[in-house]
């Protein structure tokens, strides 16, 4: 048996002979029983393994992942997306402040937040302007410190957008 991740979580499959994978999941041997390798032992069994403090701390964080995730869907992707492109503006800068300035590393990150503003563009919603004005400023700070340290490794500036 393998399991199959999706967006809403993990979900066993079970196809021993090619069958249908919507039957219910085998159940899961005792925590004694052994593994597939041959005397190992198998999966832990949570609910004789974890006190009750622990497993009211356990349902508490599933109930915050759970919550998160719901929040995560009520938000436009775009602005989530947006959001998460000013990450690689935060890389860029980082890079770019060093002492010694590390352009290969910045250039890949002002890449990537091209590559999101560029191509994903309107669809941004409200974060479009924000990023590319962040893109403006992170090329035009690129190529005043690749022009300061008169570095060549830096190579050509990235692209102006």
């Amino acid at each position: 048996m393998s399991t199959l991740w999706t967006p809403s979580g993990e979900h066993p499959v079970d196809r021993p002979d090619g069958g249908s994978t919507s039957g219910p999941a085998p159940s899961t041997p005792p925590a004694s029983a052994p593994g597939p390798a041959g005397g190992e032992p198998g999966p832990p069994d949570l609910d004789r393994e974890l006190t009750a403090e622990e497993r009211a701390a356990a349902e508490e964080y599933a109930q915050q992942i759970e919550a998160a995730r719901e929040q995560l869907l009520a938000a436009p992707a775009g602005l989530v997306v947006g959001q998460q492109a000013l990450q690689f503006y935060e890389l860029a800068a980082l890079h770019l402040s060093q002492p010694e300035p590390r352009l290969d590393d910045a250039r890949v990150a002002i890449d990537a937040l091209t590559g999101v503003v560029e191509h994903v563009g309107t669809r941004l919603g409200e974060a479009e302007p924000a990023l590319r004005q962040a893109l403006n400023q992170l090329q035009m700070a690129f190529v005043e410190v690749a022009g300061a340290t008169g570095s060549a490794a830096g190579g050509a500036p990235p692209p102006e957008g």
